[in-house]
């Protein structure tokens, strides 16, 4: 199936990242200013998947939350996620926040339950962007397509062929239900539309025993 495209105009959607990956460059405590950094910097991207392989994002690189939105492209989880594969990553995002906090805590929980270990507490920023053209639309999409079966053994794979043909056909990306959450996310195929990123609050969210969890501001 071909989902319908509509046209969006987003200022704010929520993408949560662990605070392990919000943190000021660990090269600074190494040198006295700015100018040496960005030599050792340099040196050290030599070694960085993110930063070898330009031609997986085609960002600009003057452009603040660059290395976000690169590494959302360049670093993928084993199998792949709802609408990506592992050889390439996406920007998925929420709507709001409750979303975002749903979407991130189910994967989380899930962990857990495969270690059988329901006691931890994690840390994620939130990074706000905007989005603006004509999307691939799921939403009101009747019968609901097996992309967004609940079930990530089915889900994901029917997802990621879907993906496969849109981005073939050179789709933006693609506005869809939320299957954790009564909400909408979206994900962006192609990182130059992703736009005007910039730092969200932090969210500390709590496991204390089982499934069920918590999420505070902090």
């Amino acid at each position: 199936m071909t989902p319908p495209v509509t046209d969006l105009a987003l200022g704010r959607t929520v993408r949560l990242i662990l605070t392990a990956c919000w943190k000021p460059p660990v090269l600074r405590a190494l040198v006295a200013g700015e100018g040496d950094l960005g030599v050792l910097e340099a040196l050290e991207g030599r070694t960085s998947r993110r930063l070898v392989r330009p031609a997986v994002t085609g960002l600009d690189l003057d452009r603040w939350g660059h290395t976000h939105i690169a590494a959302a492209f360049t670093y993928t989880r084993a199998g792949g996620n709802r609408f990506n594969g592992a050889e390439r990553g996406a920007w998925y995002a929420g709507l709001d926040d409750r979303t975002a906090l749903e979407e991130v805590a189910f994967h989380r929980t899930r962990e857990l339950g495969f270690i059988g270990e329901y006691r931890d507490e994690a840390c994620y920023r939130a990074l706000h962007a905007a989005f603006i053209g004509r999307f691939h639309d799921l939403r009101g999409v009747s019968p609901a397509p097996e992309a967004l079966h609940p079930d990530p053994a089915i889900g994901y794979p029917a997802g990621q062929a879907l993906a496969r043909a849109l981005m073939a056909a050179g789709s933006r990306g693609l506005a869809y239900p939320s299957v954790r959450h009564p909400g909408a996310c979206l994900v962006a195929f192609q990182p130059n539309v992703v736009q005007d990123v910039r730092p969200g609050a932090t969210w500390r969210l709590t496991w204390a025993g089982g499934p069920a969890w918590t999420a505070a501001a902090v």
